[in-house]
């Protein structure tokens, strides 16, 4: 799935995957969960592949042998905010000169139950199947899968390579919420405060956001 999403993700951004080789073009993914490794490890079925085909960490580096590529590459888990966190060492990476091009985004997919029973049995799962963010009835999540990729650049040398520009990143930041109520529980207080980071890096006023995705 990354390598398909990948290739389509550099076609679109018109760039050539195969004229990439030996770039300093990085690959950040991100990644939380293993449920192809649990369909893996069972004594019979493990034999000189199963150590390359369930490691989290080569689902970036085998982007970057298929296809040549000399940058960082490294899969990321933040559990939640894997992709975003991924988008945002990818970001750093460009502006410290440590890639060219960078590949960032994130997969999951559900193949086994294991995952959906430990949440379930965490009350993390919404018992109806549906999610009600920021409602009073909310309950719990509800669980997906997919994969996304996009293709980051310096915006100087885009513009100078003449690529179609989807977006502008002015800025981004990480943090960790630190105590709270519990493990999994958000805390309000750390999230304000990044959001103050991530406009003072973007050199941006609140006011000036017309759209926020949660």
């Amino acid at each position: 799935l990354l390598l398909e999403t990948s290739w389509q993700a550099l076609e679109s951004a018109g760039q050539n995957p195969q004229q990439l080789r030996n770039s300093q073009t990085g690959v950040f993914v991100g990644a939380m969960t293993q449920d192809y490794a649990q369909l893996s490890y069972a004594p019979e079925a493990i034999n000189a592949y199963t150590g390359s085909g369930t490691s989290v960490s080569v689902a970036a580096g085998r982007l970057s042998y298929v296809l040549g590529l000399q940058g960082p590459s490294m899969t990321v888990d933040t559990a939640c905010s894997s992709s975003l966190v991924a988008v945002h060492l990818a970001y750093n990476a460009l502006r410290n000169g440590e890639c060219d091009i960078a590949l960032a985004g994130g997969v999951n997919i559900i193949l086994t139950p294991i995952i959906s029973l430990i949440e379930s049995r965490a009350h993390m799962l919404a018992p109806d199947g549906r999610c009600k963010t920021f409602d009073a009835s909310a309950n719990g999540m509800v669980r997906g899968e997919g994969c996304g990729m996009i293709v980051l650049k310096r915006l100087s040398q885009a513009i100078k390579n003449g690529d179609r520009i989807l977006a502008r990143v002015y800025g981004t930041a990480v943090n960790h919420d630190g105590p709270s109520s519990g493990l999994t529980v958000p805390n309000g207080d750390a999230q304000e405060k990044l959001l103050h980071q991530a406009l003072k890096t973007a050199q941006l006023k609140p006011e000036q956001i017309d759209y926020i995705e949660a």
